[in-house]
């Protein structure tokens, strides 16, 4: 009996926290081809629409993981239009080319789509109204994908961080070594969400999908994947420190101080509240990431 094809995978945003997990994650499961805008010979800028026509129509991948964005929310409120091609623009354009040759695309959003009014979690229905050119692009970017009506995943996660990359665990592990004092914001509440979990979490529901043919026709759509749990960026930091104390790492840090967004002004405005209801993917799929505070530890260690 001959062998089931291998499917092949075409990672896109090879150097990202999430595509660099999503590398090894999906391995297990097919070929994988992982490219961004300085790999060769294959190459792809988001910014570019020839560049991903060219990329997916050499490479026929049967699922196309977009893990790559613009994610400088702060830049993105003067670099609008970059913004809008790469988070906007781009994903509709994978979902064309995607369509085109019958692949699947898995794209990633944000929690950064709603305004943070709420005052429970929200679910994938939950008006959507961001307050960021970042969260604008990202909200785009996810009405291209399901506009084209072909085969797709997306996923909106929330605060993702990991032991690589820019994010707020590495931003915090160096400003430790460098100040005795840091002032952190204290108001805006969300779930901070380990790249592996979301890479890992993809390979189980892609695996579910490639064992059961009819699943993703019967279950396409939006999900809300991050992590159990609520905090602030105050409470993550300090957990953060913590971890770095009991690690006997020396650290320069004494004091961290709880402050309010008013008190940090910065450029693009953040929700307050971004919880997200996991709920739809647990019944879908039975997968469910664990708090987010148990999976700072093993980061961490």
């Amino acid at each position: 009996m001959e062998d089931m094809k291998k499917p092949r995978f075409l990672i896109i945003g090879d150097q990202g926290q999430v595509g660099w997990e999503l590398q090894r994650t999906m391995a297990t499961l097919g070929d994988v081809i992982a490219i961004g805008r300085r790999t060769k010979p294959s190459t792809i800028d988001l910014a570019d629409p020839d560049t991903i026509r060219k990329a997916v129509r050499e490479i026929k991948p049967d699922w196309i993981i977009n893990a790559a964005a613009y994610t400088s929310v702060d830049k993105a409120e003067e670099e609008h239009e970059l913004a809008m091609a790469v988070n906007g623009t781009a994903p509709g354009i994978l979902a064309e080319e995607a369509k085109a040759i019958k692949a699947t695309l898995i794209h990633y959003s944000t929690d950064y789509v709603f305004d943070g009014k709420a005052t429970e979690p929200y679910k994938e229905e939950s008006p959507t109204n961001p307050l960021s050119v970042y969260g604008k692009t990202k909200l785009a970017g996810e009405k291209a994908v399901e506009a084209v009506d072909g085969r797709y995943l997306i996923f909106r996660t929330s605060w993702v961080y990991g032991n690589r990359g820019h994010n707020f665990l590495m931003t915090m592990r160096r400003l430790a070594q460098e100040r005795e004092e840091l002032r952190i914001v204290d108001d805006q509440h969300g779930a901070p969400t380990w790249c592996r979990h979301i890479a890992e979490a993809t390979g189980q529901i892609v695996s579910q999908c490639m064992i059961n043919s009819g699943l993703l026709d019967e279950k396409q759509g939006l999900y809300h994947l991050s992590s159990d749990g609520m905090t602030t960026w105050y409470g993550f930091s300090r957990s953060i420190f913590e971890l770095l104390r009991e690690a006997d790492e020396k650290i320069l840090l004494q004091s961290v101080k709880p402050i309010t967004t008013e008190e940090y002004p910065l450029p693009a405005p953040r929700p307050g509240y971004s919880i997200l209801d996991n709920s739809k993917l647990r019944h879908h799929f039975g997968v469910m990431l664990p708090d987010w505070k148990l999976v700072l530890d093993q980061v961490m260690k």
